[in-house]
């Protein structure tokens, strides 16, 4: 017997993300970086956030707005696997899913209250494109939620990897002083697809309202240009 049920959005992000590429694979790997949820008016009742001043970390709910699809693969290619190998699609994160969900874990930075948009919850860590609808929000408990001897199967294999990042003083004085460290946090994790090795290629990142130029040569990424978009 097939249900079907009917989710609410209930906040959205807002994030220096405009588009999918650069944004870290899993939350919490760049702990600098900085986003905004933003409800909706239905749901910017105060009430509705008591005690969550108390917690460190929330769970977020979200879907994949941008990875809608009619049918779905009980397989998929994840690219940390260089885009090769089939895994099933339950055991990845990827977002071609049956129900495009995801579900991240973000450090609560802090609570404020706008004029124009009542309780606004300040987020690190966040993996998440602007606009991102956001399903539900729920406390992250240490003692339940944290399992130190986990095992990571393949997800696990690129853990501690990072690139070294060079950037000129020229491209560093275009860069605002406040996005600096969560710009070099992000690039150090490699954005660019797994199975992308050509150290010719010169890719685009937009990040910030700047489109960030950079390429890999012997696990070192160089920022080749900075634009203001």
């Amino acid at each position: 017997m097939t249900s079907l049920y009917t989710l609410k959005t209930i906040a959205h992000i807002q994030s220096d993300f405009p588009e999918k590429f650069g944004i870290p694979r899993q939350s919490g790997l760049v702990e600098s970086l900085k986003a905004k949820l933003i409800f909706e008016p239905d749901y910017r009742n105060p009430d509705a956030l008591r005690g969550l001043e108390d917690y460190s970390h929330i769970w977020l709910i979200w879907g994949f707005s941008e990875s809608i699809r009619d049918e779905w693969s009980p397989t998929v290619r994840p690219p940390r696997l260089g885009g090769n190998q089939r895994m099933g699609v339950f055991a990845t994160r990827s977002p071609f899913r049956p129900n495009p969900v995801g579900l991240s874990c973000v450090r609560l930075e802090g609570i404020s209250t706008t004029p124009d948009f009542g309780p606004v919850l300040h987020i690190c860590g966040a993996d998440l494109m602007d606009g991102t609808p956001v399903f539900d929000i729920k406390p992250y408990l240490p003692y339940v939620d944290s399992h130190p001897d986990a095992q990571g199967g393949f997800g696990s294999r690129h853990a501690g990897y990072s690139l070294k990042v060079d950037c000129p003083p020229a491209c560093l004085e275009l860069i605002p002083e406040q996005c600096r460290s969560a710009l070099m946090e992000i690039l150090a994790q490699d954005p660019r697809p797994s199975y992308q090795e050509d150290p010719a290629r010169i890719y685009g990142m937009k990040y910030a309202g700047m489109n960030i130029r950079f390429y890999v040569e012997n696990d070192e990424l160089h920022i080749c240009g900075v634009e203001r978009l």
